[in-house]
């Protein structure tokens, strides 16, 4: 081989080893950030202790009458005449043991000092009393059962709304505590979206309704909300399901800012759904 030729090979090799180095440089530099930029998926680990229903009690500058009850907590809002939100915990063993009958007895709720809505109130309005605490889900005693017949637990729906895709919910929310062992629920009425009211205590009409699932099944929990408006819909649950961030921009409120393992809530709280829902 000739020196000449020895020379261009020498070359053409360099060559070809700066070409890598000026690839392999950037590229490095480029994954670093894109990892840098991706943040942690979950916090480490997730734990949801939560052992009473105070860790539910959403925050907002309303003032509500809060009342316990067998199966549910609520909070009573004066100036609307209903409950502005229901917490209560739902388990596998209480559906499955549960063998009450519904009892239909709606009532006044005689705990509310000042005063509940009122039987006459729903009379001929056109509106369902709609239940917030759903008694399906109070199989499980006789008193809880009856309980959720009080007219604290019950807000004006349209017919087609009740009895249409907020009972699917319902029976949804069933679904999922059989199948993870337990979930916390929140729910209630937009009270800020009312615009009408019916009967001589002038019951608020809401515009919307809301829920949110908490699966309090370790090692996978998971969060779930859902924004609905009061009337019938032909569409699918997940056409309503957002993050609970996304539902307290909505509302006002500040769900479970009393619970403990705030780490694990803030980011559940962003998820728009861990459920899965199809």
């Amino acid at each position: 081989m000739s020196r000449q030729h020895r020379f261009g090979l020498i070359t053409f090799f360099i060559l070809i080893v700066l070409a890598i180095l000026v690839t392999i440089e950037p590229w490095e530099k480029y994954t670093k950030s894109a990892q840098t930029a991706i943040p942690e998926s979950t916090p480490t680990p997730i734990t949801l202790n939560w052992k009473n229903l105070e860790a539910g009690y959403p925050g907002s500058s309303m003032t509500d009458t809060i009342r316990s009850y067998k199966g549910f907590d609520l909070g009573y809002n004066e100036a609307s005449e209903q409950a502005s939100w229901v917490v209560y915990v739902l388990t596998r063993e209480e559906i499955e043991g549960g063998t009450v009958a519904r009892t239909d007895d709606f009532r006044p709720d005689g705990s509310i000092s000042t005063g509940s809505a009122a039987l006459e109130d729903y009379r001929r309005s056109g509106y369902d009393r709609g239940h917030l605490a759903p008694a399906g889900d109070m199989k499980w005693d006789p008193e809880a059962m009856s309980q959720s017949f009080l007219l604290s637990n019950m807000s004006p729906q349209q017919p087609s709304f009740n009895r249409g895709i907020w009972r699917e919910l319902e029976e949804q929310v069933r679904q999922w505590a059989l199948e993870k062992d337990s979930v916390f629920v929140v729910t209630g009425p937009v009270l800020s979206s009312i615009e009408n009211a019916i009967g001589e205590n002038q019951v608020g009409v809401p515009g919307y309704y809301y829920k949110i699932i908490v699966d309090l099944s370790p090692p996978q929990h998971g969060m779930i909300a859902f924004l609905l408006p009061n009337q019938g819909s032909e569409g699918q649950l997940k056409d309503f399901a957002i993050s609970v961030d996304s539902l307290e921009a909505f509302t006002g409120y500040d769900f479970f800012q009393l619970a403990p393992d705030q780490e694990a809530v803030q980011w559940l709280e962003s998820q728009p759904d861990l459920f899965s829902l199809k």
